[in-house]
């Protein structure tokens, strides 16, 4: 700044006042500072501009999730990121990986660029660690899923009753023999849709025989794998629900024609398969623009008691969930 005020040959202060938008400067001396810092390429330092004014916003928000390359968590980050830049702040993104340790280093390195606010995908474990940053003034939302040990604005789906449901009508279709691929069950998502599938079957009067349930799967290969040795089993299952779409593709690639099968979330193509995939479709851009809208009236005063916000599923039925089972 003091080089660009000695090319412009004006004060310091001068030079703030331009950059900064402050109080007025005549015409000639604003153009002259504004031609310095285009020959000088000068640059605003935000980060040290907060550490001077504390008590402004520094219009940057935080993005955690699990994994960016993931579908999903893709479309939830271009939506947060939409918000962000209508609301004249930028984003930062992070993955997780579903790893604790690496989400608090994501988390450390955020704060330290003293973000306004997190949207958060919140891996397995106690997000107490959390509770400086909220103290410092940072706020958190979080979305399709609560993160344990923090009290704070939630975006989620009924994961348990969606996936209820539609096992309900796979029992109802004449299947006894339903298998489950899922992420692991600590990551509250998956819990709740296994502890759904669960439900379905002891509601349908149908033992949950753990041979057909595949947990812990983070890949299309990892539930390729599980699907083939649950097919390898004396009585196979007849009917298989994937708990996202990832896992969709896994099983998709080895399941035999005939075999009924529901997968969480939608996917590309998910219509034009033989036969066409029958799915639970939840709204990606919905819950991070609904979470991203939460953060910024937090952000803005908003005082009011955290909320969980339930958005709606749709069970999407095309064809392959409603194959008929052995005991139609």
């Amino acid at each position: 700044m003091k080089d660009v005020a000695a090319e412009a040959g004006v004060s310091a202060m001068t030079v703030s006042r331009v950059v900064n938008g402050g109080a007025a400067v005549a015409p000639r001396t604003a153009a002259r500072v504004v031609a310095a810092v285009r020959k000088l390429g000068y640059q605003r330092d935000d980060v040290a501009r907060q550490l001077r004014r504390t008590h402004e916003l520094s219009q940057i928000i935080g993005l955690l999730v699990d994994d960016v390359a993931d579908p999903f968590m893709a479309a939830v980050a271009s939506a947060a990121e939409d918000v962000a830049r209508q609301r004249g702040s930028v984003m930062l993104i992070g993955s997780s990986r579903a790893d604790l340790s690496r989400e608090r280093e994501v988390v450390a390195a955020f704060t330290a660029r003293r973000v306004d606010g997190l949207i958060l995908v919140p891996a397995a474990g106690s997000h107490r660690f959390l509770r400086p940053a909220q103290a410092q003034g940072t706020k958190i939302v979080c979305v399709d899923r609560a993160a344990p040990g923090l009290n704070v604005d939630a975006v989620v789906v009924d994961n348990f009753g969606a996936v209820r449901e539609a096992v309900r009508r796979l029992a109802a279709r004449g299947h006894r023999r339903i298998g489950y691929v899922g992420d692991t069950p600590r990551i509250r998502t998956f819990g709740e849709r296994r502890r759904g599938y669960l439900a379905a079957l002891a509601a349908a009067g149908l033992p949950a025989d753990p041979a057909l349930i595949g947990d812990g799967l983070r890949s299309g290969p990892q539930a390729a794998a599980a699907v083939t040795g649950m097919l390898a089993l004396p009585d196979p299952p007849t009917a298989l629900l994937a708990g996202n779409e990832i896992l969709a593709f896994g099983a998709l690639a080895v399941l035999p024609a005939g075999h009924a099968f529901v997968a969480f979330d939608d996917f590309a193509l998910a219509d034009r398969l033989t036969p066409p995939v029958t799915v639970i479709a939840q709204d990606p851009v919905a819950l991070a623009t609904r979470a991203a809208h939460l953060l910024f009236a937090r952000i803005h005063g908003d005082v009011a008691p955290p909320r969980t916000v339930v958005m709606p599923t749709r069970l999407i039925e095309r064809g392959s969930g409603e194959l008929p089972g052995p005991f139609a």
